[in-house]
C-alpha cells in the first residue's frame, strides 16, 4: 500500500505518499487535507480513501517533491487520543523495579504533546528536569472501534509508526505521581516519519527497535517481547472506550531507559535522540531547555 506522510512544501502543509525519496502530493490527487493539512481526514476516509491513494500512487501523475526539499510533520497533528501503554516489556518492568502487570497499564499523552519526527523537544527548567526517552511502536487506528475482539482487532488498524514517549520522571514518579503530566508536556510525543500501512508490515510483533542518544546505543529489542500484543491492547481498550480513526497507541518501551540506570543519564539540552524501528524508519529529535 503506502507510506503516508504529512509534509510542508512551499509554505503549505498537505498529505502525501512517500516512495523512492519522492513525496506525492495527495491533496493534488483529490484526497482530503482537512483544516490541519495532515492525514487525519484520510484516516477518517476508510477503505475508499486507501483505494484512491493506491490509484494515485500507481498513476503517480500529480505533482511530487524530492524528500530533501520538504519538511515532514507529525502524520496526524491533533489525534483525538494518544494512549500510552506502560510496563509492556518484561525487562523494562525489572529495570523500573515494578511488578509485571496482569493487565495493560494505560495512561494518556495529551494531543498537544504531539510534534514532528525531526522537531525539537523542549521543556522549561522550572517545570521538570529528569528527562527520559522511550522508543515505542505506534499503532494508528483506521476505523472506529468499539467492543472489538482480539480475533479481528487488526482490521481496525491503519498502520504503524515510530514514537519516542518522552517522559519527565520527576513529574511522573515524584510528588503525587502524575503520570499524565509527566508524559504530556508540549512536544513530548514526537512520532513519524510516516504511517506505514499495515499491509506493508508482515508481522508487527517481529520488528527490531532501538534508540540512541548522541550516537550511544541506549535501547535495543524486538516487538516480539511485548507482554500485551496489539490485538490484546485494542480489545482491552475498546471494552469501554471508542477508538477513532487517527488515534495513536504507543505500545510500550523496552529495557534501557535512563530511569533504570544506577546513575541515570537524563537527557539534557542539545542531546539528539534517534528512535528507529525496522521497516518504519527513524525519528530524530534534539532536546532543548527553555528558561
Amino acid at each position: 500500500m503506502a507510506r503516508l506522510v504529512t509534509f510542508t512544501a512551499d509554505g503549505a502543509r498537505r498529505p502525501g505518499a512517500l516512495k523512492n525519496d519522492r513525496v506525492l502530493d495527495l491533496q493534488a490527487a483529490g484526497l482530503p487535507a482537512g483544516e490541519s493539512g495532515d492525514l487525519a481526514a484520510i484516516a477518517q476516509g476508510g477503505s475508499s480513501a486507501l483505494d484512491q491513494i493506491n490509484k494515485a500512487i500507481e498513476d503517480w501523475s500529480t505533482p511530487d517533491f524530492a524528500l530533501e526539499a520538504v519538511e515532514l510533520n507529525a502524520p496526524v497533528r491533533h489525534p483525538a487520543k494518544v494512549i500510552g501503554i506502560g510496563l509492556n516489556y518484561l525487562d523494562h518492568c525489572r529495570e523500573a523495579k515494578m511488578a509485571v502487570p496482569t493487565e495493560p497499564v494505560i495512561f494518556t499523552k495529551y494531543s498537544t504533546s504531539v510534534t514532528g519526527p525531526y522537531d525539537d523537544v523542549h521543556w522549561y527548567e522550572d517545570t521538570c528536569h529528569d528527562m527520559d526517552y522511550e522508543v515505542e511502536l505506534g499503532v494508528i487506528i483506521g476505523n472506529r472501534a468499539t467492543r472489538v475482539s482480539e480475533d479481528n482487532a487488526l482490521d481496525y488498524v491503519l498502520g504503524y509508526t515510530v514514537v519516542n514517549d518522552v517522559s519527565a520522571r520527576d513529574l511522573q514518579l515524584g510528588g503525587a505521581g502524575q503520570w499524565d503530566i509527566g508524559k504530556s508536556l508540549d512536544t513530548f510525543c514526537p512520532y513519524g516519519p510516516a504511517i506505514v500501512t499495515k499491509d506493508e508490515i508482515h508481522d508487527p510483533h517481529d520488528l527490531d527497535l532501538s534508540l540512541t542518544v548522541n550516537g550511544d546505543l541506549r535501547q535495543t529489542s524486538n516487538t516480539s517481547n511485548l507482554i500485551f500484543r496489539i490485538p490484546a491492547l485494542i480489545a482491552y481498550l475498546t471494552k469501554g472506550i471508542t477508538l477513532l480513526p487517527g488515534d495513536l497507541i504507543a505500545t510500550g518501551t523496552p529495557f534501557g531507559v535512563a530511569m533504570g540506570m544506577e546513575e541515570p543519564k537524563w537527557l539534557k539540552d542539545g542531546d539528539v535522540c534517534e528512535a528507529r524501528i525496522e521497516g518504519l524508519g527513524i525519528i530524530r529529535n534534539t532536546m532543548r531547555t527553555r528558561s
